[in-house]
């Protein structure tokens, strides 16, 4: 009789085992999450600058009506926010009215917005830019990753991506003027692995 009990019970204590070491594994690989978000960084000065996360679980916002740097960059309607889970990072940034005066270099848009999200082991990105003009010329947006627009003495970039250290970036507009200013329009960051 008791070796029918053993019998029976082996199979139940081989499964309970089974799924306790599931469970320990999954806690102990949790993801690890970072993100930011801010709407306008320029020459070192940043407006409505989330910060970064404090957990995975931790929600940052930053907005502010208006805001300039000096009379290099403004815009209006910054937004910022970026949003942590378990295993999951959502950011996002925007600014309306954008102008950067920079040397001989004039960059205007409608509206910028960028946005990240990152799930434990993928990640994806997009920028959002709308009636932007340098030097008086309108651009046409395509789209595409890391549209570029040379002009003389400097560069803009245009939903431009990278990966750093597992963070994906993705920055709407990057004005990079020849050793008189670097202007980051609508940046957002995040990472889970």
């Amino acid at each position: 009789m008791q070796n029918r009990v053993r019998r029976r019970s082996t199979p139940l204590i081989l499964a309970a085992t089974v799924v306790s070491v599931a469970v320990l594994s999954s806690m102990l690989t949790a993801a690890t999450v970072s993100g930011n978000a801010r709407a306008i960084q320029a020459n070192g000065t940043a407006l409505s600058d989330t910060g970064t996360l404090n957990s995975p679980t931790d929600a940052r916002e930053s907005s502010q009506t208006t805001g300039a740097i000096g009379s290099l960059v403004s815009g209006d309607a910054l937004h910022a926010t970026t949003i942590g889970y378990s295993s999951e990072v959502a950011s996002e940034a925007s600014v309306g009215n954008v102008a950067v005066a920079a040397g001989d270099t004039t960059v205007v848009a409608d509206f910028a917005m960028a946005r990240v999200r990152a799930v434990k082991g993928t990640d994806d990105a997009s920028a959002d830019v709308r009636g932007l003009a340098i030097n008086g010329y309108p651009v046409v947006v395509t789209g595409a990753k890391n549209q570029r627009v040379d002009v003389p003495g400097a560069v803009v970039l245009i939903n431009e991506q990278f990966k750093s250290g597992g963070t994906l970036t993705v920055n709407a507009l990057h004005v990079v003027v020849d050793g008189v200013a670097d202007v980051v329009i609508a940046s957002a960051s995040a990472k889970a692995q």
